[in-house]
């Protein structure tokens, strides 16, 4: 998980971190000082106070002068998802459209893959695959998939009982903030492949949407592909013009 190249700092705080999910380290418990956490790396305070202040990003401590580095409750997900729920309306996501997953493996991603989702190819990837489907609807809203930092797989096992952004689980099974969505969307053809699944013609347009989750680390977490078929996507905006 960690590159060659990464800061030391990023390190120390995933060390911390997941000595905070793990139970090392309990709520309401202090970290070390900064002067014992630059013993235990042999690095610097500098170094160290970076670390901390990733932690802090993250929610999972909080540092006072003279009094350390506690660790804190996090905040609840059901309310950050929410909140990006909210987001994601405003953003014409298929929100409200339950996923039936199809198939959920490891994957190596090749040339083409790593095109359509800006992964490296030769990595590895938790890939999760279905269809969100409306109530009551006959055809799906769109195809979806899901390319999971292979660090995150463990979430893979609770997918079928869960509803809703897969991002909440990430962060509160690994201890990471996502702080960063990045989207993009692109016209594309449908293949036979999504034809039938789609149920729609091959060859026929549709919308691509692709979202890159980051975490507070600058590491992409989770790569989302929604293909929308042109029939069923509508993306509304209102802009206003600024005085002054």
């Amino acid at each position: 998980m960690t590159a060659p190249t990464d800061h030391r700092y990023l390190q120390v705080a995933r060390t911390l971190r997941k000595e905070i999910v793990d139970g090392i380290y309990p709520v309401g418990s202090q970290l070390p000082t900064e002067q014992q956490l630059c013993e235990r790396f042999a690095v610097s305070r500098y170094t160290v106070r970076e670390a901390l202040r990733r932690l802090r990003e993250d929610n999972l401590v909080s540092s006072r002068p003279r009094a350390g580095t506690l660790v804190v409750p996090r905040p609840a997900a059901n309310s950050y998802a929410q909140d990006v729920v909210s987001i994601n309306d405003l953003l014409a996501f298929a929100a409200g459209a339950q996923l039936t997953i199809e198939s959920n493996a490891m994957v190596t991603v090749d040339d083409e893959l790593a095109a359509r989702t800006g992964l490296q190819a030769g990595s590895q990837w938790l890939a999760v695959r279905g269809c969100r489907q409306a109530e009551g609807s006959d055809a799906p809203v769109c195809t979806t998939e899901l390319y999971i930092n292979r660090a995150f797989a463990a979430v893979g096992r609770l997918l079928q009982r869960h509803s809703g952004p897969i991002f909440p689980l990430i962060e509160d099974l690994f201890g990471v903030s996502i702080v960063e969505v990045h989207q993009e969307m692109a016209a594309v053809t449908v293949t036979p492949q999504l034809a039938e699944a789609l149920k729609v013609d091959a060859g026929s347009a549709a919308l691509e949407m692709r979202r890159t989750y980051k975490t507070s680390d600058g590491e992409v977490a989770q790569v989302t592909l929604n293909t929308h078929p042109s029939s069923r996507y509508r993306h509304s905006m209102t802009m206003r013009r600024v005085k002054g």
